[in-house]
């Protein structure tokens, strides 16, 4: 999923900002943990993880189960930082050319493509490794698919053969809520596939926002992003009716009794101001829109999950609660 992307830090190779990286003899670059950490794409991560603790949490009534879901969670950002290094290494040549991301420790020289890879290779095993001796092999398995899927099949082929490259390509990304749901489970079940769908067709409206924002790099180095294929007035026709989608279907986890009405409230609030935001990307004199509008696509799916964790926890609360409030859950 290549959704909310790392932004790049700006230093000189070797992490640090303003300094001059330190060599071998040989002239190589020594490598920083902050190059390491940036390549797994953190915030990015963060996110992903997030989804799969709401995952977690929605596919049991009670509190979670600590070593499942702890390791769970480590097991499914370890694997998300592999894809996410992979990535890098893939789109080198194409992210030396852009300006959002020429700034990455590949195309500065900090990391080598066979140490990322390494890299990528000893975290994803490990990933691999803790969740099928800690928490299950199903978890194990959609992990290692979605890793695929993104790193291999979205990087590799679909990235550059379709306009629809983000749309397909988002089920790898809108996969952490069905992981963390198998993790306490062991199942995937029809809550855990209504999550998928949520960030499924929350993919497109968020990443389009920043490809409207990017159209020129990603034209420079030839993807096939819509903005670039189709234009920007139709892509901005696209972004307002997957906004629609999306407020319709984040409606069903409250229709299926998944989630109470404080989740309906906050979702329609939030559902709205993300329609007000591609509404707003209609008026052309308004020339950030489309990285407001990605900024907030962000903070939405943050803040959707947010409340449908509260939402699902309030009820266990309930007898710490004021009593009005308490029969109002």
């Amino acid at each position: 999923m290549e959704a909310a992307p790392a932004s790049a830090s700006g230093n000189t190779p070797g992490g640090q900002a303003g300094t001059a990286p330190a060599k071998f003899a040989t002239g190589g670059v020594v490598a920083h943990w902050r190059d390491y950490l940036e390549i797994t794409k953190p915030k990015v991560v963060l996110l992903l993880v997030f989804t799969a603790l709401v995952g977690m949490a929605l596919a049991v009534p009670g509190w979670l189960p600590l070593v499942e879901s702890t390791i769970g969670l480590l097991g499914i950002g370890l694997a998300s930082g592999a894809a996410a290094a992979i990535n890098h290494v893939i789109d080198q040549k194409a992210d030396a050319q852009m300006g959002r991301t020429q700034n990455r420790p590949i195309p500065q020289g900090a990391l080598s493509t066979f140490q990322c890879l390494l890299f990528a290779a000893i975290i994803g095993i490990v990933a691999m490794v803790l969740l099928v001796a800690f928490v299950n092999v199903l978890t194990a398995v959609l992990t290692f698919f979605s890793l695929i899927g993104y790193a291999v099949v979205y990087t590799v082929w679909l990235k550059r053969a379709t306009p629809q490259n983000i749309v397909i390509g988002g089920a790898a990304g809108a996969m952490p809520p069905v992981l963390g749901w198998a993790a306490v489970t062991g199942e995937v079940s029809a809550g855990a596939l209504l999550l998928f769908l949520i960030v499924f067709v929350w993919t497109p409206p968020h990443f389009w926002a920043l490809a409207i924002h990017r159209r020129d790099d990603y034209a420079k180095v030839d993807i096939p992003m819509l903005p670039v294929t189709h234009g920007i007035p139709f892509t901005r026709i696209q972004i307002l009716l997957y906004t629609i989608l999306l407020v319709v279907v984040t409606v069903f986890p409250w229709l299926i009794g998944m989630s109470g009405l404080v989740y309906l409230a906050g979702a329609l609030v939030l559902g709205g101001m993300f329609l007000y935001h591609a509404i707003r990307l209609f008026d052309e004199k308004a020339e950030r829109q489309p990285i407001k509008t990605f900024v907030f696509s962000i903070n939405y799916l943050m803040w959707l999950f947010a409340i449908m964790l509260v939402d699902h926890y309030l009820p266990l609360l309930s007898p710490w609660l004021p009593k009005s409030l308490s029969l109002w859950l």
